[in-house]
């Protein structure tokens, strides 16, 4: 004969079970512990926005496309720490105005490469004078490094440098004595301004003339007073959030008889104090970060 259980005896049974279930529970657990999906030894802490920037900074600073003469001038140019100062980050556009052989491209094009966008943009050339290609090849020739790298030419008369509002970054390093010489700095400062969305970024590198310098006295010489930049910048709606001397060089006397050419990497004299100008090393630098201010909020109507 089968025995069965009552069942009036069943929630009995039944609840008997539940509770004698965590103490089976615990003897299992005492007898063969159970793996862990991820060892607490081995957890890895949230890593923060600016780490993850300094982070792939560092990689790119020592990338093995940039050529050995490149790299030479980091302790000049402290690329790092001037990008940081600039707030640059790989999720951004960042336009570069007139970025020459590319010193900087090589770095910027492949931090933005994945997340954000690098634009390079270049004067357009004289009537009758073909345009430089040396950039576009640098491009070309190693894509997988540059990515969706572009090129934008402008007129520098009356520059235009993308929609308005679409970069969220502009740069220029040692372009605005150039300007400033060729009187096109107000329309230069007036299209990054455009170029900006609110909230957005221009940072300046240039060569410093002595305090108290009039602009008359160094416009030939390459070297700028830095209120005339700020004054450029100002006038053209921006703020001056904050001033550097991470490119600072106290070595440069500024008075030289080629101007800022007299120094590395130009060295216009040629072997005439080489030694001399070469143990100066590069230029002294402003470094300035100014803002595009927010738009203000629009003033409510009354009712």
């Amino acid at each position: 004969m089968t025995s069965r259980v009552s069942r009036k005896w069943l929630p009995v049974a039944l609840c008997a079970l539940a509770l004698a279930a965590p103490a089976a529970a615990q003897t299992l657990a005492e007898a063969e512990p159970l793996a862990q999906d991820q060892p607490t030894d081995q957890l890895v802490p949230p890593t923060s926005a600016q780490d993850f920037t300094a982070a792939q900074l560092d990689s790119v600073i020592a990338g093995a496309w940039r050529p050995e003469a490149e790299r030479a001038r980091d302790r000049y140019r402290h690329p790092k720490q001037t990008l940081q100062f600039f707030g640059v980050r790989p999720d951004q556009t960042v336009v570069e105005i007139t970025p020459g052989a590319g010193w900087y491209s090589a770095i910027l094009a492949p931090l933005l490469r994945d997340n954000g966008q690098y634009i390079a943009a270049v004067s357009a050339p004289p009537p009758g004078k073909p345009a430089s290609d040396t950039l576009q090849r640098r491009f070309a020739a190693d894509a997988a490094t540059y990515g969706k790298a572009k090129i934008v030419t402008f007129d520098p008369k009356a520059p235009v440098f993308g929609a308005p509002g679409s970069a969220d970054v502009v740069l220029t390093f040692r372009n605005v004595h150039n300007w400033v010489m060729a009187d096109t700095a107000p329309a230069m400062f007036k299209a990054f301004f455009a170029v900006l969305r609110p909230g957005g970024v221009l940072g300046v590198v240039d060569h410093r003339a002595a305090d108290g310098t009039s602009l008359a006295a160094v416009k030939s010489s390459g070297y700028l007073p830095t209120a005339s930049v700020v004054k450029l910048a100002t006038e053209a709606g921006f703020t001056l959030e904050e001033s550097s001397e991470i490119n600072a060089n106290p070595a440069d006397t500024k008075d030289y008889p080629k101007g800022v050419w007299t120094l590395p990497p130009t060295l216009t004299l040629g072997d005439v104090d080489r030694a001399k100008y070469q143990a100066i090393g590069e230029s002294d630098r402003m470094t300035l970060r100014f803002v595009k201010p927010d738009a203000p909020a629009p003033a409510s109507s009354a009712h």
